[in-house]
Parts: C-alpha cells; sequence; structure tokens
C-alpha cells in the first residue's frame, strides 16, 4: 500500500459514497473527496444532484473538491470511447495537481463501479499514469449482497432519478429499502432492471450513514416526462 492520502471520487449517490464508507473502514487516510460536474449526460459520470455532493462532503468532514462543466468539452468527442476519455482528463488534472496537497502525496483514488468496465479500464489507466492505487470495493460484488451490506451498515439511500422501464413517477424520492430491493429483483427478472441501477435505470443520493455526522434533509418537486423522471431539489440543509 502507497504512502500517502487517498482521494475519493464522489457524488454523493450510493456506490461512490460505499466506496468511501469501506475506505473508512479499512483505515484509508482519504484527504479529499473529488466530485465532476457534468453537463447532460455523461458517460462517465453520475449525473443529477451533485450539487448536495457539498452538504455531503461537509457531514462526512473531509473537504471537497469541484471539477466543473467548463473544465472539459465532451461534446467534442466523436462517440463514447472518445467521450469518456475526454471527460477523465480534468478529472486527471485535478488529482495530479492534489497530489502536492495531500500528506504523502497520493496514494490512490476509490471508485464506486459495480459492473462498468467502460468506467473502471479508465479509471485504473488513469491511476497507472498516476502511480497510484485504486480501491474498489463494488466491484464484480453481487448486487443485492452490496444492496443488503449498505442498509445493514445504515445507509439511508434516496431514488432521485429514473429511466427504466418498469420504473414509474412512485419511485421518485422513495428510499431504497428492502420492499424496494424486493421489487426491484421482480423488474430485473421481468424486465432486466439492474438492482443497483448500474446501468442508468436510477440514481441515488445517501442522505445518512454511519460515516456521516448528520443527515441530509431535501424539500423537492417531482418532474415525470412520461417514460422517464427526476426529483427537483427545492432545498436541502443538514439536519440534527
Amino acid at each position: 500500500m502507497n504512502d500517502g492520502q487517498w482521494v475519493s471520487l464522489f457524488s454523493g449517490g450510493k456506490d461512490s459514497s460505499w466506496a468511501l464508507y469501506r475506505a473508512i473502514e479499512e483505515g484509508l487516510d482519504v484527504g479529499r473527496l473529488l466530485t465532476v460536474h457534468p453537463e447532460g449526460d455523461s458517460y462517465m459520470y453520475h449525473v443529477p444532484a451533485t450539487r448536495l455532493a457539498e452538504l455531503a462532503a461537509e457531514s462526512v468532514g473531509i473537504p471537497l473538491v469541484d471539477v466543473e462543466p467548463g473544465d472539459f468539452d465532451a461534446e467534442s468527442a466523436t462517440d463514447a470511447s472518445a467521450q469518456g476519455d475526454t471527460e477523465l482528463e480534468p478529472m486527471e488534472a485535478a488529482l495530479d495537481s492534489l497530489a502536492g496537497d495531500l500528506d504523502g502525496g497520493l496514494a490512490g483514488v476509490t471508485a464506486g463501479a459495480v459492473e462498468s468496465e467502460f468506467q473502471t479500464n479508465r479509471i485504473e489507466a488513469m491511476c497507472d499514469r498516476l502511480d497510484c492505487e485504486v480501491f474498489a470495493p463494488l466491484w464484480q460484488r453481487d448486487p443485492r449482497e452490496l444492496a443488503d451490506e449498505m442498509l445493514d451498515a445504515g445507509f439511508e439511500i434516496r431514488i432521485i432519478q429514473v429511466a427504466a422501464y418498469g420504473l414509474d413517477e412512485s419511485w421518485l424520492g422513495r428510499t431504497l429499502d428492502r420492499d424496494a430491493l424486493r421489487e426491484l429483483e421482480a423488474l430485473n427478472d421481468e424486465y432486466g432492471v439492474h438492482i443497483l441501477g448500474e446501468g442508468g435505470e436510477f440514481e441515488t443520493l445517501v442522505t445518512d450513514g454511519p460515516h456521516m455526522a448528520r443527515p441530509i434533509e431535501l424539500d423537492y418537486d417531482t418532474v415525470w416526462e412520461g417514460d422517464r423522471g427526476h426529483v427537483e431539489i427545492t432545498d436541502a440543509r443538514l439536519g440534527e
């Protein structure tokens, strides 16, 4: 294991939050969270509600570094592969510049990928270039076991976006609990919906967990567009 501190690639969603939590549990010295804020659809990054990562970081107690949309131009890419490479560039540049601010340099990054070789291959190649390690505790794990572990640990997970057949407006803002998991397993059997939303079927926000000092409280409206929808956050704050 390299000396130095770790940077957690962090969106505030369940997968990156679980990678961060497991890193802390493993005793890794996480010195920064890094959040990319893409504009529009992204092949590399969790898109909705990334601004709430700032609240989550405050609750976790680890400084957050933002990579803004203006830092990269994914629209110039010609295909998914090229877009993924283009989107990675500002993250790599941010990590490279962060290394000098971390105690002992950059030891590695945490990543929340479960099955996406598209993401994982690029992150691993980036870390090779940066001469640091990757901590990916969700990689190729059984989705239901992972979901149960998150709930057992005390994660409170809210669904903030859906885009899959079988997921209607009633899922927006819903807590991802064991009842919801049972329904997702049925939807997986019927329509192929991934239990953890790994194919983009749904996106989440972790509003509380054992690594957070205070919960995130939300006010929101739901926006439904016929076959997909999202929650429009009207106010977000840390509770007591």
